[in-house]
């Protein structure tokens, strides 16, 4: 059974669309990069599948709750997700301990479940020396490993993540995405919405890119195959003239992508069918040409991103 479950989610605002017939599953485990450009309605999915709003029309299911639903349904689900919002609101006049004991309290937490867990989160997120002092004095980058913490220390099944790393340094974030990564192996389902695409790449199970319509939804390899279609790279010993004009009598266009002059030269195809990589080699075997690396390409996820939303105008 998916753990996020998506069926024509639309949101109108009065004339305006934010979101269209959204239909999607997340498998427990799964994480989901959801990108788009700025107002494409990220923020938006989020909050219909969260029960913050409702839709306009479609349904979602959340860690096996319908949303929308009655009141003490969504109390249920907001204690089985959590969400880090990309600006964290705190209550800055209490420390950040006491900010997690009313948050952990509105979860249900009490007691020595509590303390144990505010003390092993702050001590993951490196606060805990500061788990004492104000809010106010924190930094960015430290409320943001503190709203880390509460969007996590309950053990919610499906998280929501905007922009996790934001405002943090190189060190930090690096802890961060190795957190995300622990918490999908223990079998939680996470959606991150960011705009960093090496981040979405390394992280990323599945990517959705939104832009109102789900334009692209799936593993990166597939949609990297969809969008921009089969591609083969070779190393050849030659120049690779020889090489383009072979492919090109054999009946495939070949591009010169990196050539050493004297060297080895790297030629990328497209090809109509991947099942034709076996001909690609015979035609240049046969044209005694000496090839060195044979592999297929996968587009990157900038490139799947763009052919997206460039397809959508």
């Amino acid at each position: 059974m998916p753990m996020v479950s998506a069926r024509g989610l639309t949101r109108v605002f009065g004339t305006r669309t934010a979101v269209e017939a959204v239909t999607f599953d997340l498998e427990p485990g799964q994480l989901c990069a959801l990108l788009g450009p700025n107002g494409a309605g990220k923020t938006t999915t989020v909050r219909m599948l969260l029960g913050l709003i409702g839709p306009s029309r479609g349904t979602a299911t959340v860690a096996g709750i319908e949303v929308p639903n009655d009141p003490a349904r969504l109390a249920e689900l907001r204690g089985r997700v959590g969400l880090l919002t990309e600006t964290p609101g705190f209550y800055d006049r209490l420390s950040a301990v006491d900010n997690l004991v009313l948050f952990g309290r509105l979860y249900g937490m009490t007691g020595p479940l509590l303390a144990g867990r505010i003390a092993e989160y702050l001590e993951r997120l490196g606060l805990a020396e500061r788990g004492g002092d104000l809010v106010a004095t924190y930094s960015k980058g430290m409320k943001q490993r503190l709203a880390l913490i509460r969007a996590i220390f309950h053990h919610p099944d499906v998280i929501f993540f905007d922009e996790p790393t934001s405002g943090l340094d190189p060190e930090s974030a690096r802890d961060v995405r190795a957190l995300i990564r622990s918490l999908k192996q223990a079998g939680r389902t996470i959606i991150v919405c960011t705009h960093n695409l090496a981040e979405a790449a390394e992280l990323a199970d599945v990517i959705a890119v939104i832009k109102r319509k789900l334009l692209a939804f799936g593993p990166p390899a597939t949609l990297g195959r969809d969008r921009t279609g089969p591609r083969l790279r070779l190393v050849v010993t030659g120049d690779g003239g020889a090489a383009v004009d072979l492919l090109r009598r054999a009946g495939f266009a070949a591009t010169v992508t990196a050539d050493a002059g004297r060297g080895p030269t790297t030629l990328d195809l497209a090809l109509d069918d991947p099942s034709a990589t076996p001909a690609v080699v015979a035609a240049l075997v046969r044209g005694g040409e000496g090839i060195l690396e044979v592999r297929p390409l996968t587009a990157s996820l900038e490139e799947i991103y763009l052919a997206a939303v460039g397809a959508d105008g």
